[in-house]
């Protein structure tokens, strides 16, 4: 379902601020494949996701979706194969416009355009019976303002908004990392149930040790770049924070430190 072939990445090349972001990264997800990704600050996560989102073009490398090469294939027009979920709670909706307003929109997103109304009664109904789903009491305010919503109401929003055309691929980047721990545990369990309903191919970056180790069916681990290490089913069902650790001293030589610290948070 996402196949990156040899992907690499520099920023400001040939001058003394020279980054090499991507190093000959190769990644492959089955349908239904939830990975998560872990790696200290500058370990290449978020630069990767961008370039499954088509925000960034890689220099060399491959980009394949559901079979169809999306390497030069622009952001808006991969919009229809992907769905995102950002740290940032106000960056996934519109927070002048209604619930109902940015759930069209988002539904939207898989259609052909035309000259139908936007949202008549069925698709009410629907948006109504997906909302109900979040145990928010959202179906219940369509017309409310994203604006007013709390933090964690609207990154529930931006998570159904992004799984319920059931996107080719889902991506969450770090996707509770903003919210206090009640809220972020409320989006992990709606991750989880989210993603399990539809059998969504799913790559969630964390700085969460161990909510990468709690969802999904496979983990890589980041540094410099690369992929430095891939867990699948089996042995991640073994894995603790500890033993993360420890393989990590072990890849590199050097223990987690500094900015790194943040991976037990």
């Amino acid at each position: 379902m996402l196949k990156l072939e040899q992907i690499n990445k520099v920023f400001n090349e040939a001058t003394p601020d020279e980054k090499i972001a991507l190093d000959q990264i190769n990644l492959e997800l089955e349908a239904g494949d939830f990975v998560t990704v872990i790696g200290s600050n500058g370990a290449g996560k978020s630069t990767m996701m961008n370039m499954i989102s088509g925000a960034l073009t890689p220099d060399i490398g491959d980009i394949k979706i559901a079979g169809k090469n999306v390497t030069r294939l622009p952001e808006y027009k991969r919009s229809m194969l992907i769905g995102r979920v950002f740290q940032d709670p106000m960056a996934g909706t519109a927070p002048s416009m209604s619930i109902e307003e940015n759930l069209a929109m988002a539904f939207s997103r898989s259609k052909k355009r035309g000259l139908k109304r936007g949202v008549d009664k069925k698709r009410r109904e629907f948006f109504r019976d997906s909302l109900a789903t979040l145990h928010l009491n959202l179906e219940n305010r369509l017309n409310a303002k994203v604006g007013m919503l709390s933090g964690g109401e609207r990154q529930a929003l931006s998570l159904l908004m992004a799984t319920f055309t059931q996107p080719s691929i889902l991506l969450l980047d770090e996707h509770t990392a903003a919210l206090d721990p009640a809220r972020a545990e409320l989006i992990t369990n709606l991750t989880k149930q989210l993603v399990e309903k539809d059998k969504l191919t799913t790559l969630m970056v964390t700085h969460n040790m161990q909510q990468a180790l709690d969802l999904g069916n496979r983990l890589i681990m980041m540094d410099k770049g690369q992929i430095i290490l891939e867990v699948e089913a089996e042995e991640k069902k073994q894995l603790t924070i500890d033993k993360l650790m420890a393989e990590f001293q072990r890849i590199r030589g050097e223990k987690l430190t500094s900015d790194r610290a943040l991976l037990s948070v």
